[in-house]
């Protein structure tokens, strides 16, 4: 299925979605593909947010840019690998049966799939700034990022290894 359809589908049934990502076996490119596109769709979306902050604090958006550059592209991936491993030592604990790239994959699924939230909490924060409807938004985006990743997992956790 697309990646579209399937984060269409992530909004209706996360767990129905990880299953499936998780029968096409394990593929650790299709995995680094997913954080990679998400954590580039983070950094697109904080563009507007930080053209902003440029503007207003009259510093210079290509620094900006570039340190949210390094922390997206390069720093991101590596703690989200972290939080993955963590994430599926904690299940472990709870009788978890599945593998660490059931948790990658979960992670950065959920990641991927909240995306279109990120974007909009983006165009808010450059356009409305902050106030109330960055807060909402931004609550709905990680209502919506946490409900992915916890689904995910469970049904991760639940595909024995």
């Amino acid at each position: 299925m697309a990646v579209t359809r399937n984060i269409t589908a992530t909004y209706r049934n996360p767990s129905k979605v990880m299953r499936g990502l998780l029968s096409l076996g394990p593929r650790e490119d299709r995995a680094l593909a997913y954080l990679m596109a998400a954590c580039l769709i983070v950094f697109i979306a904080q563009m507007p947010r930080l053209a902003r902050q440029a503007h207003i604090e009259g510093s210079e958006l290509d620094m900006l840019m570039g340190a949210s550059l390094m922390a997206w592209v390069f720093i991101a991936p590596l703690m989200l690998y972290t939080l993955a491993a963590i994430s599926h030592l904690m299940a472990k604990l709870f009788r978890g049966k599945g593998s660490h790239y059931g948790a990658r994959l979960a992670l950065f699924w959920a990641l991927l799939a909240a995306s279109p939230l990120m974007l909009l909490n983006g165009l808010v924060a450059g356009f409305i700034g902050p106030g109330l409807e960055l807060q909402l938004v931004g609550m709905a985006w990680f209502g919506a990022f946490m409900w992915f990743w916890i689904g995910g997992l469970i049904a991760a956790e639940r595909t024995p290894a």
